[in-house]
């Protein structure tokens, strides 16, 4: 790949490792430009290490159904199910 043709980046390894994992060129090029894109990670959006308020908020920006009702586990739970399609 010529470099004109992906996107500007802070850690281009990273970015063609992400690449060659099949991320797309957006997602690979935001994460490759995380202040930690560094530190190797197969754990891109680790709602894991997010506080229950910053779920609540991404459940907020999602429009989850019934978040407020959650408990942190089941959050990120919903939040996967949303980001890959997976809720019916």
């Amino acid at each position: 790949m010529a470099k004109n043709d992906i996107p500007q980046v802070k850690n281009e390894d990273q970015y063609e490792a992400l690449r060659d994992k099949g991320y797309n060129k957006e997602v690979a090029a935001r994460i490759a430009n995380t202040d930690s894109s560094g530190q190797p990670t197969d754990r891109p959006n680790a709602y894991e290490d997010w506080t229950k308020e910053q779920l609540l908020e991404r459940a907020k920006d999602l429009d989850l159904d019934d978040r407020s009702d959650m408990e942190k586990p089941e959050l990120i739970a919903a939040l996967r199910g949303k980001r890959y399609g997976d809720q019916g």
